[in-house]
């Protein structure tokens, strides 16, 4: 994924810094197999903790739908199902 979805508008809203931080995460998560997927991901949270990126829902909901106009078919569904995860466990 180039770094386009960035300058889409409805992002405006959204500190840079917040979508450099998940640009990288997508370049950095290439590659990775599945059982180092988690691992990787925590040391991501944790990251994004030390550096004070946070999120709110509304923030997450934008930044999905932009991804989602990027992506293939197979990658929006398995996003959707990602975001029903999310929400059945908040």
């Amino acid at each position: 994924m180039s770094n386009d979805w960035m300058n889409d508008p409805a992002l405006a809203g959204i500190d840079r810094a917040k979508l450099e931080f998940l640009q990288a995460l997508v370049f950095e998560s290439r590659g990775l197999q599945r059982e180092r997927m988690l691992p990787f991901l925590m040391a991501v949270a944790k990251r994004g903790q030390a550096d004070h990126i946070t999120f709110s829902n509304e923030e997450i909901e934008t930044i999905v739908s932009v991804i989602k106009k990027e992506s293939t078919p197979e990658d929006a569904a398995t996003i959707d199902k990602m975001m029903r995860m999310h929400k059945n466990k908040g």
